[in-house]
């Protein structure tokens, strides 16, 4: 993406504020869908939220690396993505996974 991680950051943060149901903010603690925690940068790595068996399968690719406890209580599992070409593909599937509305509730 670009030469920093916080500057790949602040790059996947300006696409995705630029989402049409508007329903993205950025704070201090990372990237948020209706208020709740989707995506952060950690060091040189975005951490995410996605389902389990998606987090499961990424980790047995080695794409991503397991994180025990995020900076809030996960949805599905949190992981850790080193590679920033992978970060917007990631962060676009933690935002919707994430946004869901509950089942049974809102749908």
């Amino acid at each position: 993406m670009t030469d920093t991680p916080v500057a790949s950051f602040e790059l996947l943060a300006a696409q995705l504020l630029e989402d049409p149901d508007l329903d993205v903010s950025v704070t201090a603690t990372g990237l948020h869908v209706h208020g709740r925690l989707f995506a952060y940068l950690d060091g040189t790595d975005l951490v995410v939220d996605l389902p389990t068996d998606r987090a499961d399968d990424l980790i047995g690719r080695e794409v991503a690396s397991a994180v025990p406890a995020g900076r809030s209580e996960a949805k599905g599992a949190w992981v850790r993505i080193a590679d920033a070409e992978d970060w917007p593909e990631l962060a676009g599937e933690s935002h919707q996974f994430v946004g869901e509305p509950a089942v049974g509730h809102d749908s």
